[in-house]
């Protein structure tokens, strides 16, 4: 097992990832999202990008979108891409004394928690990001929100009276609207919660070995470890 010291505060140590191959999208027709997620809090920042943007880029981005506000981190958890493995990021590190620890292959210590984050994304892209940050996060029992911010960001809905004298018809359609896509997305994102951990326990129950038991070793995915 690989230990990885936990964070104390959120933002102390992040897992950033790629999710690539998007159609392309937005003004400027992105195609990949970089995702950046706090190991303490369990916040998501999703930020759209290119598949070839250069190491450069991707600092830029960073910079511009994220230390603003929240700050240097003090771990980053990636994996080998190009563009952490770079002169440039290993400079960038050295400048802020920000350490960079590289993912291994099939170690949920190290992967897992990216993998399921870009696993989320997947199946609720166009879900809410606010959504997302104001649900129970089931290792933790309490919204990425609470645990960031100490208060849960009201939604849109939350301000509409609950009932008017006079509704105009297409408010009353929009107030419909905004009701349906929360709870569904609510919904959504309970149920691939649900699934993640019925999947994870199924498939990584510890096995029961005695002393000198008799076991078969997989080499399948030996030339893939780094």
């Amino acid at each position: 097992m690989i230990k990885i010291q936990e964070p104390s505060i959120p933002w102390e140590i992040v897992h950033m990832d790629w999710v690539t191959g998007l159609p392309p999208g937005g003004h400027r027709s992105y195609n990949s999202c970089l995702v950046i997620f706090d190991r303490f809090s369990k916040t998501p920042i999703f930020l759209p990008c290119h598949k070839d943007d250069t190491a450069m880029d991707t600092a830029i981005l960073i910079w511009n979108r994220v230390v603003s506000w929240t700050g240097i981190f003090t771990k980053i958890i990636s994996d080998r891409d190009p563009k952490s493995t770079s002169a440039l990021w290993k400079n960038l590190h050295q400048l802020f004394a920000t350490k960079l620890f590289f993912s291994i292959d099939y170690h949920p210590q190290t992967d897992s928690l990216a993998e399921r984050m870009i696993q989320t994304l997947e199946d609720m892209v166009r879900i809410f990001e606010l959504v997302y940050k104001i649900s129970i996060y089931e290792s933790t029992n309490q919204t990425p929100a609470i645990l960031e911010k100490a208060w849960n960001p009201k939604l849109p809905q939350d301000s509409l009276r609950k009932a008017l004298v006079k509704m105009h018809p297409k408010a009353a359609s929009l107030k419909g609207i905004l009701d349906k896509a929360r709870k569904n997305a609510v919904r959504c994102i309970e149920d691939q919660f649900a699934y993640s951990k019925d999947k994870w326990e199924n498939s990584h129950a510890t096995p029961d070995f005695k002393g000198n038991n008799s076991v078969l070793l997989s080499t399948s995915n030996f030339n893939k470890i780094k």
